[in-house]
Parts: C-alpha cells; structure tokens; sequence
C-alpha cells in the first residue's frame, strides 16, 4: 500500500498501457517506434477479454482495476489502448488518476477530422464503442456539419464494409485496436479514395506531443518494455509475436 500512495503521489517514468487482451499491442507497437527511449509496461486484461459486449459500468470497473495495477508500478502517462474503455471509462479514469491519460478516440477523430475533405467519415469499431457514440461526439465537436457513418464490426470486418462503400466517404477511423492488423484487407475493399486512420499510430503521435509540451519525455537511452497479462499467457505471446516479433519473449500473469 506504501508503494502504491508513493507511485501515485510522485508518478514514475514508465508509460502504461492497457487494453482487454491483444489489439493494444499495436498501439505499443506505434509507440515502440515514437518513442525508442521511453519505458513501457503494457497490461492485457485477457482473462476478462472482450470488453466490446459488456455493459459500460463493468468495463469501467475492469479499467480502474487495470490502471490500478499500472499506477503502482510507476507510470507518468497512461494509454488506454482500448476503444471501448477509451468510449466508456476514460473521464472516469482521468479524475481518479494523478496522471496525464490518453485515449485512442479522441487522436483518432481529430486525424480523421484534419484528413476529410467532402463532409463524410466513416467509423468501424466494437458494439459497445459505437453505441456509445463517442467518435460521433468527438468528431462533431471538431467539424459540427460532419456526416458521420458508424457501423459496429466484429473481426471479420471486411464483410461489413459494403454499406460503408456505398455512402460515399473519402475518410475511415479503424476504431478497434485490431483493425491495423486488417489495414490491408480494409483498405483493398475500400479502394484507393478512402483514406484509413489508423488509431494506433494517432495515439502515439498524441503522446509524444503530450510527453514533449510536458517536458516529461525521455530523450537518451534504450528504453524497455514489460507485459503482464491476467490469464495463461501463452497465446498472448504467439499472437503478439506476430507483429512485435522478439521484443514480446515472456510475459508475466497476475491474479485478478
């Protein structure tokens, strides 16, 4: 307990990050290649995976739970790399906690935002994160005369899109943190005059904006990575392997 009111009082120097299982890691990933120096120590909730089919109340909960845990292994920044936690828990989230906290909708809309250029955007993400209406809000709150086309996908998102197509948006939010990995597929169904915002990349360039104007950001030295995970983490490596290759060796499970 000791530990953890000092964490919270004075902060860390490491960035946190959480997300309910795997599809975080490729916003660890975009901050890996922003942020070479800084230290990173990534939570996956996969014991609670998928947060995008329960009720608000209990994804905040699992996040205050999450960052709890971050918090006292001393952070200075926290990355909810989550877009359903991001659409849920993140005011909650950031009047409890000492920390800077950052999203992954609100980088995301305001790319999308900047890159439009006929009125139209379109937003695919989990049930829970379209329901919410928080990309809708954010990007309203950034060009009030917008068009905003939303549709809830499950990870077979190419299936989904058709409608999409159809509506005549030139602008794409991937708004679930494992569509990166589907930007090829996505992109390929789209065409070419749809311009896709990867939400992954937008956080980061975020964060580094927000560590620089802070003054908190590392600018020597090799940073490290840890990850703990809250179920058996085999899996959590094999699939993550896939886009971090050997910088994700081991990861460490904890006891919810």
């Amino acid at each position: 307990m000791g530990d953890k009111t000092r964490d919270m009082a004075t902060g860390g120097d490491a960035i946190g990050i959480f997300d309910s299982g795997v599809g975080g890691l490729t916003v660890l990933h975009a901050l890996l290649e922003a942020l070479p120096h800084e230290d990173l120590v990534y939570l996956g909730d996969t014991g609670r995976y998928p947060y995008g089919t329960k009720s608000a109340e209990t994804v905040t909960r699992y996040s205050i739970e999450n960052v709890d845990f971050l918090i006292a292994k001393g952070i200075k920044l926290l990355v909810v790399a989550c877009n359903t936690a991001s659409s849920v828990a993140l005011e909650a989230l950031a009047a409890r906690y000492p920390v800077p906290v950052v999203g992954v909708i609100e980088p995301g809309a305001r790319a999308a935002a900047a890159r439009n250029r006929n009125g139209r955007v379109g937003v695919i993400g989990t049930e829970a994160t379209i329901a919410s209406g928080a990309y809708t809000a954010a990007l309203r709150a950034l060009q009030p005369g917008l068009e905003i086309y939303t549709r809830p996908c499950p990870l077979l998102v190419a299936t989904y899109l058709a409608t999409l197509q159809k509506s005549g948006i030139d602008t794409l939010v991937l708004g679930c943190t494992h569509y990166p990995l589907l930007k090829a597929v996505i992109a390929r169904v789209m065409g070419e005059r749809v311009a896709l915002v990867d939400s992954a990349e937008e956080t980061a360039r975020a964060v580094a904006e927000l560590l620089a104007a802070r003054g908190l950001a590392r600018r020597q030295g090799a940073g490290s990575t840890s990850f703990f995970v809250t179920d058996v983490p085999d899996r959590f490596i094999r699939i993550g392997q896939r886009f971090l290759g050997a910088r994700l060796e081991s990861a460490v499970r904890i006891e919810r």
